[in-house]
């Protein structure tokens, strides 16, 4: 069924304010998928806070004109999905890249992040990205190590004189 013009307006506009605070985006063709394999990957990017929506390419165009994903327009041909990581750049990717694991008729054309167009082939590099939470937890990580180092370095200073006293002892009693 065709849309109306308000329709396609109103599409347009809900696509580029998703698009407006995106952090990155991902488009897939998803031709010979069925309607409940659709419905399972909908709900999966809801849940990992992802935006996903099948967009006539013309409507995707005029959606994305004037954002970071513009870089994209050039590449929109066929069926293709839009998918927009809402929470961490990484996530539209993952979400797909994962779905596509299970299901190889889901097929990943290409991605774009900060005004770059990513290949097909390099999304796995966007979508091995840590999230928030990962990368803070790196990043306390690196943040303790050096602390952690020096307590054990100055732990082992007594731990070296006991075994020491105690070996002298041991050696004077035999």
């Amino acid at each position: 069924m065709a849309l109306s013009y308000t329709e396609k307006q109103a599409v347009v506009a809900e696509v580029a304010d998703v698009a407006g605070s995106a952090l990155s985006a991902v488009a897939a063709e998803y031709r010979g998928l069925t309607v409940s394999q659709l419905t399972e990957l909908r709900s999966k990017a809801r849940e990992s806070g992802v935006y996903v929506r099948v967009v006539k390419n013309s409507l995707a165009r005029l959606a994305v004109k004037g954002t970071e994903f513009e870089c994209m327009n050039d590449r929109l041909s066929g069926p293709l999905m839009l998918a927009f990581s809402q929470e961490d750049p990484g996530s539209a990717a993952r979400l797909f890249r994962d779905f596509a694991k299970e299901n190889d008729k889901l097929v990943i054309t290409l991605g774009a992040v900060g005004g770059e167009t990513i290949e097909a082939g390099d999304i796995g590099k966007l979508a091995n990205l840590p999230t928030r939470d990962e990368a803070i937890s790196l990043l306390m990580a690196v943040m303790q190590a050096p602390v952690t180092k020096l307590a054990r370095t100055l732990n082992e200073v007594p731990g070296k004189l006991v075994r020491t006293v105690e070996a002298v002892r041991l050696a004077k009693e035999a």
